[in-house]
């Protein structure tokens, strides 16, 4: 692949690199990017960029236009970091015991980086309007929509909007693109079982949480096996039951937590109604209620055939067509930029960081992840070539 990077990105290759290992050294967990905004801030503004700070509190545009011309294309990357002690033991290993870069965020923000040098030099030729989007707080909370609501797309109105994710598994610098329903929604849904506590030799006289909630968690495996069509991706997943203190004790409330995935919006609205349903009537018949809440949800990622198609005839011509995967398949893992891609037409697609066994194919949300630098100049030559491109 790196006969085919552009030579002015190969050449600021080892600067963008030590960018990247400072980024992972000192991760920051959503909404407190504030160092990482600062830098990226800095080198945009040192780089000629109309710089905005601040949008989802710590979220950062960079504008840029030649000619004159009326196209603008958004380029967006996520900054955060997960809540996990890496295990790695590499040279540029997190320095905060706790956070980690777990997801090559550091990655993506320095790909974009890199892209944006280009760009902003002499060599990089367009005709039209850029929008790079640092966007904060991916992991949770859905920075893309607190973006988008403080005004990202009528402040800078993009035409259509990319962004990219590494893949581990994936072979190195290899690209992956999908049309259509890639990315799983996720929600978030908690249930708090409130019963009557007691002692646990009288449980005639308690209505206990436990045993309300144990029944809830069996009813709900009946929702993706009895109430989903055949054929539908639908997961209900209990991740945490948390209750009670001591043996002898049974106690007033039992609180889970559920993740729930699907790919299309009506078998996603389908489980929450269900979810609440069983939840709320199975507490009723063992005498109980059960509080149901729904947060941290993002939408199916749904990427536009027009734009995917665009963007994969685009890697073919650049990078060759033994560059692009035939066999790539939606996933039920989940993504904020279906945020953006609510509101612009655009793709989003995959970049091998290495396959399992070799370097860089370690899973992501893993303490052992790094981020694979071979690919920061594949990823950056690609989003630059998207700009010269759409804005000719």
């Amino acid at each position: 692949m790196s006969d085919f990077v552009i030579p002015e990105i190969k050449a600021s290759e080892d600067e963008m690199i030590a960018i990247r290992h400072h980024l992972h050294a000192h991760p920051e967990l959503s909404l407190e990017e504030f160092h990482t905004s600062e830098l990226v801030a800095g080198k945009l503004e040192e780089w000629g960029y109309q710089v905005t700070r601040g949008l989802g509190k710590t979220g950062v545009v960079g504008s840029l236009s030649k000619g004159a011309g009326g196209k603008s294309i958004g380029l967006r990357a996520d900054m955060d970091a997960l809540p996990i002690f890496e295990s790695t033991n590499l040279p540029w290993a997190s320095t905060s015991p706790g956070k980690m870069h777990a997801c090559g965020h550091d990655g993506h923000t320095t790909i974009l980086l890199a892209a944006a040098k280009y760009i902003a030099s002499p060599a990089c030729q367009f005709n039209g309007t850029v929008h790079l989007i640092f966007q904060p707080a991916e992991e949770a909370i859905g920075g893309a929509d607190l973006m988008i609501k403080d005004g990202l797309f009528e402040r800078f109105p993009c035409d259509c909007v990319f962004g990219l994710h590494n893949m581990p598994g994936l072979p190195v610098g290899k690209f992956g693109f999908y049309a259509g329903n890639f990315m799983a929604s996720a929600d978030t849904v908690k249930l708090t079982v409130n019963g009557y506590g007691g002692h646990g030799a009288h449980p005639d006289r308690t209505v206990d949480p436990i045993v309300t909630g144990a029944a809830i968690i069996m009813a709900l495996q009946s929702i993706v096996s009895r109430n989903v069509t055949p054929g539908e991706t639908a997961i209900v997943t209990v991740g945490t039951f948390q209750s009670g203190i001591a043996s002898n004790v049974i106690p007033e409330s039992a609180v889970m937590e559920l993740t729930v995935r699907a790919m299309k919006p009506d078998v996603r609205n389908l489980l929450i109604k269900r979810i609440q349903e069983i939840a709320e009537l199975t507490a009723k018949s063992y005498g109980a209620t059960c509080d149901v809440e729904v947060y941290d949800s993002y939408p199916v990622l749904i990427n536009r055939d027009e734009e995917t198609a665009y963007a994969r005839a685009l890697a073919v011509e650049v990078f060759g067509a033994d560059a692009v995967l035939d066999e790539i398949h939606p996933s039920t893992g989940s993504e904020d930029f279906a945020f953006m891609l609510e509101k612009r037409p655009g793709t989003y697609f995959l970049l091998g960081n290495g396959e399992k066994g070799e370097k860089g194919g370690c899973m992501v949300h893993n303490p052992g992840y790094d981020f694979n630098d071979e690919i920061i100049s594949t990823g950056a030559s690609f989003f630059s070539r998207l700009v010269e491109s759409y804005c000719r």
